[in-house]
């Protein structure tokens, strides 16, 4: 595994939600590269504990908590289990999402409400329960995922476009009232990621070409691509950044 190495983040405690898998999986990689104290959530539990159990053995501190991100108050107290274990949070990373396609006349107001709690509300209430910590350390780092899909107009999936483009408005909001802490908040909007699931569920060879040929970078972007850039956001490097929504997608939008 290649990349940069900062000696600033050895020993910070990092949390990351929906870090079972894809980009998620691959930012605990990295962060744990980092010798940082790694936790992670996620609703999926036979692939995390896969990943936390194979990090650990080569001797990493990595710490797995099942979660369902759409309960607030489970959110609230895996949170405070970690930090007991691991001590205070200096970087939130805001990852987890699901991206389903959902035909917009079948949406009701029940799945609506749903895919909000599932790729938006979480985030809010993930940087709230960490503030306290960050406030009592001098400083952190929160990094909010959303997506260009609401950038390129994509259609098929209204509700979570919608969260994705909220999280912008969430992220500067959030800059402005933890800056006085010297707490950094900053977006990420990944492409066309080529995760297992995406290959699986939605990639063709007509849609890879279409891709390429929009794209300025000739080739797929990968979980590493969005992860490393991660990782430097979160780290000093990444100092004077914050209330920043930055593309990371291959030059696509």
């Amino acid at each position: 595994m290649s990349g940069a190495i900062y000696p600033d983040l050895e020993g910070k405690t990092v949390l990351v939600t929906g870090g079972g898998s894809g980009i998620g999986a691959e930012i605990v990689r990295q962060f744990a590269r980092q010798k940082c104290r790694v936790a992670f959530v996620d609703i999926a539990e036979g692939p995390s504990e896969k990943l936390a159990a194979e990090l650990t053995a080569g001797g990493a501190t990595v710490l797995y908590r099942p979660l369902d991100l759409r309960d607030i108050r489970a959110l609230k107290s895996a949170i405070q289990a970690i930090r007991n274990a691991l001590g205070p949070i200096d970087v939130l990373v805001n990852n987890a999402a699901h991206d389903e396609r959902h035909p917009t006349p079948t949406v009701t107001e029940e799945f609506w409400d749903e895919r909000i709690a599932v790729n938006l509300k979480h985030q809010f209430f993930a940087a709230q329960a960490v503030l306290p910590d960050m406030q009592a350390t001098g400083g952190g780092a929160i990094i909010n995922f959303g997506s260009v899909s609401w950038m390129i107009g994509q259609g098929g999936m209204a509700a979570y476009t919608a969260c994705k483009s909220a999280v912008i408005g969430l992220t500067r909001s959030l800059a402005r009232d933890y800056g006085q802490y010297n707490i950094r908040v900053n977006a990420i909007a990944p492409g066309w990621i080529m995760t297992e699931r995406q290959i699986e569920k939605w990639l063709t060879p007509e849609g890879e070409a279409e891709l390429l040929q929009r794209q300025c970078l000739k080739r797929r972007m990968m979980p590493a691509d969005i992860a490393k850039f991660t990782v430097f956001l979160a780290s000093d490097e990444a100092s004077g950044c914050t209330n920043q929504h930055y593309v990371v997608d291959g030059g696509w939008v």
